[in-house]
């Protein structure tokens, strides 16, 4: 799936960004984790604040060895042949199995594995690995490596379903799928021990083959797993506790639910991290500030980490900590199943009875932005002259009663349990609905089991935060919609006209113009809308140098966080 997740933040995000997130994967997870040490984790997240295990825990950070990072979305996988798009997942494996490039909080991209990735014709992708890139026992990090990953990610046997993007690189399946057994393909080409080319078989532009691609591969050392039959990879207990690493973290534990904990790779190729140990910890969001506050939390990234909107302005005070309020960038998306939904005008209805003006600012305290589409105005391709659709409870009504719609029955409403703040949304957008002739029943699940109905399209609306790449929003939108996505089972041959046409575009303006009329066709059809745009909140301990907490590029260093030495 793309980016971000939902992780959108999810997203996705949920970050769904790239293009993962078709559906979330359950494999990858060995059993017995249940064990004495994961139950008293376990009791730490749920006890108070000022426990003793908490306070050993700060202490232990105090003494310089340990960062602990607050998210609220449980794993799916620690596997990084089945990783999607969910933002918890893509950093946490990210720690161990470095991705090609990744983005910066400026927008560009930087290397992370590669050392840069070129094209001349759009078709054919160069991608050098660093020259000093090794395996953490010593061996080079080669083409083969990448070709290898690539093949078992992609493999039927290891069945991630998220590698529908790879359809358009040669000799892969429509489905993404390579031929089974497959050791080459033909649109992986090893040029020499160091580069690697991909053969797209249409255009894709530079920007989506780095976002979907480059920031969704994650090599694996194919000398230590070229020998495990690719039916078995999905779930390898290898993956769990892995000693060969090209990151500047390996696992040491982990339960999928409440908390993970790495070491540090001593023999990182970019440079020792200055952290010892990392843990990440699963909480609620109204449980992070109270960490922030304490010290028990050290750091809260944007889209792994959802503070509660309520504590925005008791963290932006916390003396102990610096806070960074982000663009708006991830999308609080509202999809309409169009499949259960059928006449556009109760679509059009539900975005009328709609106030996203008053749920920014009395849910959001302001801090979010009212757009319709999929772009904010962080985006480079931003239109500002379309005009979101105006909350109208008088137009809503009219348009319920024209198409006939059957007051009796009720829609079902899925929101992610996790996103307190659109729960209470929810509540207030049913209240509306209510008001023009429509009942609905808000449903509250976790993040899995939202995106995995979705899919599904076991629903009649669905909420989810869903981060997209401000400069290339392409794989996402045209994933979640009129694709192999297809949540709102929404088809329209001029949006893939405007799509198709992106991936050819020879400027910046020719891309904004194609994606306004994507937006106004959306903004008539309304398979889904954009409840808000989220300036989310993140935060770091003052104590911590050189991490910024930020929607892209927070961990991109994360070798050279260190905590302050006394004078």
């Amino acid at each position: 799936m793309p980016n971000h997740a939902v992780e959108g933040s999810g997203l996705f995000v949920f970050q769904i960004g790239g293009k993962r997130m078709k559906k979330i994967f359950f494999k990858g997870k060995s059993g017995g984790f249940w064990r004495i040490s994961v139950v008293l984790f376990t009791l730490l997240l749920l006890a108070a604040c000022g426990s003793n295990s908490g306070n050993e825990e700060k202490k232990e950070s105090q003494t310089k060895n340990m960062v602990n990072i607050g998210v609220t979305n449980s794993l799916d996988t620690i596997n990084p042949l089945l990783g999607g798009g969910k933002e918890v997942d893509k950093y946490a494996i990210g720690l161990e199995f470095l991705p090609l490039v990744e983005l910066d909080k400026d927008l560009n991209y930087v290397g992370q594995l590669a050392s840069s990735i070129t094209t001349e014709d759009n078709q054919t992708f160069t991608v050098k690995i660093d020259e000093d890139a090794k395996w953490s026992d010593g061996q080079d990090i080669t083409a083969d490596d990448v070709i290898f990953s690539v093949l078992r990610t992609t493999s039927p046997e290891v069945g991630n379903t998220n590698v529908y993007s790879y359809a358009n690189i040669k000799g892969f399946d429509e489905n993404g799928n390579s031929p089974s057994g497959a050791e080459s393909i033909e649109g992986l080409v090893k040029v020499d021990d160091k580069t690697v080319q991909f053969l797209a078989t249409t255009k894709l532009s530079l920007d989506s083959f780095e976002n979907t691609f480059g920031r969704y591969i994650f090599t694996v050392p194919k000398h230590i797993l070229k020998d495990v039959p690719a039916d078995e990879l999905s779930t390898y207990d290898w993956f769990n506790k892995p000693d060969v690493v090209s990151g500047p973290y390996k696992l040491t534990d982990y339960d999928s639910e409440t908390f993970l904990s790495f070491k540090s790779n001593q023999k990182y190729w970019k440079s020792v991290p200055k952290i010892k140990k990392v843990n990440i910890k699963i909480l609620d969001s109204s449980q992070l500030y109270a960490g922030l506050q304490s010290g028990e939390i050290d750091f809260v990234q944007q889209t792994m980490g959802s503070i509660a909107q309520d504590d925005y302005a008791n963290v932006q005070k916390l003396e102990n900590v610096t806070s960074v309020l982000d663009e708006p960038i991830t999308n609080q998306m509202v999809f309409l199943n169009t499949g259960t939904i059928k006449d556009k005008r109760v679509r059009q209805a539900i975005l009328y009875a709609v106030d996203r003006k008053k749920i920014v600012k009395d849910l959001l305290d302001g801090n979010g932005e009212v757009a319709d589409g999929f772009l904010s105005s962080y985006s480079p391709y931003f239109d500002k002259s379309i005009t979101p659709t105006k909350y109208d409870l008088d137009k809503a009504k009219k348009l319920v009663e024209d198409s006939g719609w059957d007051s009796t029955q009720t829609l079902t409403f899925l929101v992610n349990s996790g996103d307190q703040t659109f729960v209470q949304a929810a509540d207030i957008i049913v209240a509306s609905l209510k008001e023009i002739g429509i009942n609905a029943k808000v449903e509250s699940v976790n993040l899995s089991t939202l995106t995995t109905r979705a899919g599904d399209h076991d629903y009649d609306i669905l909420a989810v935060q869903y981060t997209m790449a401000p400069i290339d929003p392409y794989p996402d939108i045209s994933w979640l919609i009129n694709s192999e996505g297809d949540w709102p089972q929404y088809q329209n041959s001029s949006i893939n006209e405007q799509f198709e046409k992106v991936q050819g575009a020879s400027s910046q303006d020719e891309v904004a113009a194609l994606y306004s009329r994507v937006t106004k066709t959306l903004q008539e059809d309304v398979p889904f809308f954009s409840a808000y745009f989220v300036r989310s909140l993140g935060a770091v301990n003052k104590e911590l140098e050189n991490a910024e907490p930020h929607t892209y590029g927070s961990f991109n260093n994360i070798e050279k966080w260190e905590w302050k030495t006394s004078d």
